[in-house]
């Protein structure tokens, strides 16, 4: 599968009478656009391919997925007001955009070294990231959408299952509703769960369906997580980070391993 053959089965799958693609040979990115309101996504077809290598259609069709709903979101007259139970922050990474692709910055807040804080919108099957205009148009501050939205994530379930490896235990939560990585922000679950240790607590949010606390008994258990998380990050529709977390005193601080070797 090359990047021609790749564009031509999205612009198949993806075909409707009021969108137009655009293919930029050199940066080797496919866009989307609505004919109409000129909104539209443009994907990396390289990080396609890779996943199509492993996946085959599957890669495929969760692309088309996240487009068809971006697109969809982007056609929605989204309000805030009277939605307040519908707004949700969600983690990405640090490289992840800053702003729209037609310059309207989002609202988001340092996390990590590795991560952000953006906020959504949940319309349902897809959401809507909320930016600064959206804000504007309804009169909403900052402070407000966080304080919501936190409020929110306390009240999703936190039910994880569990796996013991060579004298480590591997929690995981995946509910699939789009806010899994998300739980790293409710605070009192986070709190629960670092009591429950007995040994170190490490985190690791390598795409947003999936949160991994581990139970870190020896120095297997970091190289058992390591792999765990790349293998998420690499599999995942919408990946965060590669790296995970030891977390202590309430601090969420990287850490790097290297082998047999735990490197902070």
């Amino acid at each position: 599968m090359d990047s021609i053959k790749m564009k031509k089965e999205l612009e198949k799958r993806l075909a409707h009478s009021n969108r137009s693609f655009l293919f930029d040979k050199k940066k080797d990115e496919l866009r989307i656009e609505n004919k109409q309101t000129g909104k539209g996504i443009t994907i990396s077809l390289p990080g396609i391919i890779a996943k199509w290598e492993i996946q085959k259609d599957q890669a495929i069709e969760e692309v088309v997925y996240y487009v068809e709903e971006g697109l969809n979101a982007m056609d929605a007259d989204s309000q805030l007001s009277g939605h307040e139970k519908n707004i949700f922050p969600v983690i990405r990474s640090t490289s992840f955009p800053s702003e729209s692709e037609e310059g309207v910055s989002f609202l988001f807040d340092d996390h990590t070294a590795e991560t952000r804080i953006y906020y959504a919108l949940d319309l349902g099957t897809t959401y809507r990231l909320i930016d600064r205009r959206l804000m504007e148009k309804e009169g909403w501050v900052p402070e407000r959408i966080r304080e919501i939205a936190l409020f929110n994530i306390r009240s999703l379930s936190t039910e994880m299952k569990s796996d013991v490896v060579a004298g480590n235990t591997f929690y995981f939560l995946n509910k699939n509703d789009g806010y899994d990585a998300s739980r790293i922000l409710n605070e009192p679950f986070i709190k629960k769960m670092e009591h429950e240790m007995k040994g170190s607590m490490a985190i690791a949010v390598p795409h947003q369906d999936v949160l991994i606390i581990a139970d870190i008994m020896n120095e297997i258990g970091y190289d058992i997580l390591a792999e765990l998380t790349m293998s998420f990050f690499t599999s995942g529709r919408v990946p965060i980070t590669s790296l995970s977390f030891l977390y202590e005193n309430g601090e969420f601080e990287p850490i790097f391993i290297l082998g047999k070797n735990q490197n902070k």
